[in-house]
């Protein structure tokens, strides 16, 4: 599928469910994103009491800037970092307080731990594109998801089942409670009750979607507004002091570069679009979002271009499809990207977005390719990641 109009459709249709994720069982078989029907409303519907604006406001007001802080501070201190591992041990940082896992010790050590489960679950989600032994590494997926679990989620759950037994019995008040995925799942297991594999993969799956995805557009971001700052060295400063070019420079980036380059659906029966075309029940569509969000009808002449300055009609999102829409439109959006700010929209209310934030940070700081250590692909994936990207702090 390559027409926007047929893949909104798509992305709204009850009757596709989601096939994105089929050859990643072991860590994705009953995620919320892989749920469909009465399950998935559900689940959903549980967990959007998390998602709201005035949480990720509290989150991007009150918790994120001292972790960004804490977490760039050593790369500062040495004068250079590599952005690759520094986008994805920073955005692990902040998934693990949505996700609901907790880090007591707050050590190097501790967080090197962390880090390496959340890279084998990543390599797990994305298993249709490792380019190793599939089966060996789909096993040792399950071995880091029972480690994990020993180490990290389990004393999670108790301290939040302690903390939910203290509130009925009066002796804390909500506000003592961790606003995190995991506390709302522990909160309502009377509601949907969850048996404790499923509760696992789930806080994983928050953890490495939250951690992976946002440091994948984190780094491209970095690189796109670098070669931008380049061609247009006026707008360098813009990049310090106006947040909102910055927030446009993500969405742009989240446009060209979709965490996923494809949307993939099965057909569960027999379906006819509006327009006339049909799928088959078995059926697996396709959605190809790298040319479906650079349709020059919505996005203009130059729509294959990165432009933040680019004029949109306010019905057409800046990201296009790369979030999806309908039951499965990306639960986490508003959060690692803000919301769009169109006229009539107050600055000092406005909720930007992690990255957003996290690139301005950066910036604040004087980051700067590094001249003498250009950056590399990952050949191990198929996916166009970054393998590193070496960066210095120019003051």
């Amino acid at each position: 599928m390559t027409s926007f109009a047929e893949a909104q459709e798509c992305y709204r249709h009850r009757d596709l469910r989601q096939a994105l994720y089929d050859a990643g069982e072991v860590i994705m078989s009953d995620v919320i994103v892989n749920l469909h029907g009465a399950e998935h409303r559900d689940r959903r519907r549980l967990e959007n009491r998390l998602f709201r604006r005035d949480t990720f406001a509290y989150y991007e007001n009150s918790l994120f800037p001292e972790i960004i802080r804490g977490t760039v501070a050593p790369y500062l201190a040495d004068g250079h970092a590599e952005l690759v591992s520094f986008g994805h041990e920073l955005m692990m940082n902040l998934a693990a307080l949505t996700s609901g896992v907790d880090r007591p010790h707050g050590t190097p050590d501790e967080s090197f731990r962390l880090y390496s489960y959340l890279t084998t679950f990543i390599e797990g989600a994305t298993l249709a594109h490792y380019t190793g032994d599939k089966a060996a590494k789909a096993a040792e997926v399950q071995t880091k998801l029972e480690e994990f679990d020993a180490e990290f989620l389990l004393p999670a759950v108790e301290r939040r089942t302690n903390l939910l037994a203290r509130l009925a019995a009066g002796n804390v008040t909500e506000e003592d409670l961790p606003r995190d995925v995991l506390t709302v799942l522990l909160r309502n297991q009377d509601k949907i009750p969850m048996a404790h594999e499923s509760l696992r993969r789930e806080i994983a799956f928050y953890l490495l979607a939250g951690a992976h995805t946002s440091a994948t557009a984190f780094n491209r971001v970095m690189h796109n507004i670098f070669q931008w700052v380049a061609a247009h060295p006026e707008d360098e400063r813009r990049v310090t002091e106006d947040r909102m070019f910055v927030q446009r420079c993500t969405h742009e980036t989240i446009r060209l570069q979709p965490s996923s380059p494809t949307g993939m659906r099965w057909a569960l029966e027999d379906i006819t679009l509006s327009n006339g075309r049909k799928f088959a029940k078995g059926d697996r569509v396709i959605l190809d979002l790298t040319v479906i969000n650079r349709d020059p009808e919505l996005f203009g002449a130059d729509a294959e271009e990165f432009n933040p300055d680019r004029t949109l009609a306010a019905e057409v999102a800046p990201w296009g499809l790369s979030f999806g829409q309908g039951m499965h439109a990306c639960i986490g959006q508003d959060l690692a990207a803000g919301l769009r700010f169109l006229d009539g929209d107050v600055l000092d209310n406005h909720l930007s977005g992690l990255v957003p934030v996290a690139v301005q940070t950066m910036f604040d700081n004087g980051c700067r390719p590094d001249p003498d250590n250009p950056p590399e692909m990952d050949a191990s994936t198929t996916r166009p990641y970054f393998g590193r990207y070496p960066v210095v702090f120019v003051r």
